[in-house]
């Protein structure tokens, strides 16, 4: 990221969300260098002389977003199989970089990137750690683990057996992976899967996900189907993604284990939402069709349940645009999440299933500065996060990289 600095900025006379649950007016929040210095009541804050303090009175200030669930190295086109097997693997690096930087500009300040056809995503992340390109934090899987002919081969290693998964897991750890992701059921890009069918058997989980978590790496697991999702679940996944056809038996364990879901209701439904004209394989749009209103039921089952969640968008999916991550919130209130919740989902909750709540998702004394300024209240309307006129800055480690309040 960017070289820490040595002034502070204050702002002050915003509407404060903590990322904790909490709204409240009339707040400051003073940052020095990369990070959070102080937080609290304008009368109660000290500002020091000299700081730079942007005019933003009565706008709210929020946590930098987090989207867990992206796939940087595709396009949103409507064929992205395809698409990335025809490209050379320069240009789809080329083009995540762009879609980082847009990512950014949305703001979203941290994703998690579970699939890329390389492990050129590594060499993306550390560019913009460097500050070589502008981009959100990255955390990447690298190739996402599946079985042989199994789904998401295109942007994944396949491995059959237990010996076989751990050293895939290995080659990911090597090169560098913050988390490991595995594909515990069919899907819906893929040809001849079926997202209702477990892949990978208990076993060849168990033995991969024990590996990553030795490790000290987080697990994610792709699962549409119940069984997958049961699998995964019972093997040690962190977060189950998708969870597009859950039952009573995999609500249950989820909650019983404090696994995560990230739903991306968006992916089934920017896919969905179009008709054969728009060029999506037929294979995925009829899947995409016949699963979209079940999707919509397990998200409602499991918010009834209180099960953990943590915003994931499926971003590079067709017609799912980078950029276009706010679309989730949207959806995810749509189906009776109360804003604060949804928000909750894009902050401190997905701080925590990426192992970052020491660091990110709140606005608490000591966090890293990624904040977002908005001239509007997203409790009042969420859609205002995906308004490019309200979105007053996007500060990432404690410097305005886009907005207004960039310039």
């Amino acid at each position: 990221m960017q070289n820490e600095v040595s002034k502070t900025i204050a702002l002050r006379s915003i509407h404060l969300i903590d990322g904790k649950g909490s709204a409240r007016e009339r707040m400051t929040v003073l940052i020095q260098g990369a990070r959070i210095a102080a937080v609290g009541p304008d009368r109660e804050m000290s500002v020091p002389r000299g700081s730079e303090a942007p005019d933003i009175r009565g706008m709210t200030v929020l946590p930098g977003l987090i989207d867990c669930h992206v796939h940087l190295c595709l396009g949103a086109e409507a064929d992205v199989v395809r698409t990335i097997e025809r490209e050379a693997p320069a240009l789809t690096t080329l083009k995540a970089s762009r879609f980082a930087r847009q990512t950014l500009e949305a703001g979203f300040t941290t994703v998690r990137d579970v699939g890329c056809r390389d492990h050129s995503i590594f060499a993306l992340k550390q560019a913009i750690t460097d500050g070589v390109l502008p981009g959100p934090r990255i955390l990447a899987a690298g190739l996402a683990i599946c079985m042989t002919g199994g789904h998401a081969r295109f942007i994944g290693r396949q491995a059959d057996g237990p010996v076989e998964v751990m050293r895939a897991v290995r080659e990911q750890l090597a090169a560098g992976a913050d988390v490991i992701k595995f594909i515990a059921s069919g899907g819906v890009l893929t040809p001849g899967t079926s997202p209702e069918c477990a892949q990978m058997t208990p076993d060849e989980l168990e033995a991969g996900m024990a590996e990553a978590r030795r490790a000290g790496r987080r697990v994610a697991a792709h699962a549409h189907g119940a069984d997958g999702m049961k699998n995964a679940i019972k093997a040690g996944a962190h977060s189950i993604e998708h969870a597009t056809l859950m039952d009573e038996e995999a609500a249950g364990l989820m909650r019983e284990y404090g696994v995560f879901m990230v739903p991306t209701l968006s992916a089934l439904a920017t896919t969905a939402a179009c008709g054969l004209s728009c060029g999506i394989p037929e294979s995925a749009l009829t899947k995409a069709k016949s699963m979209q209103a079940r999707h919509e039921a397990s998200f409602k089952k499991a918010a009834r349940a209180g099960l953990n969640f943590a915003l994931g968008t499926d971003a590079g999916t067709p017609f799912n645009y980078h950029g276009e991550n706010g679309q989730e919130l949207e959806r995810m209130v749509a189906l009776g999440m109360a804003p604060m919740e949804a928000l909750l989902a894009a902050t401190s909750a997905a701080a925590t299933l990426l192992g970052l709540a020491h660091t990110l998702g709140t606005i608490e004394s000591g966090k890293h500065a990624d904040l977002l300024v908005i001239d509007g209240n997203p409790l009042k309307r969420v859609a205002i996060l995906r308004d490019r006129d309200k979105l007053q800055g996007v500060m990432q480690g404690g410097r305005f990289v886009s907005g207004p309040l960039s310039r």
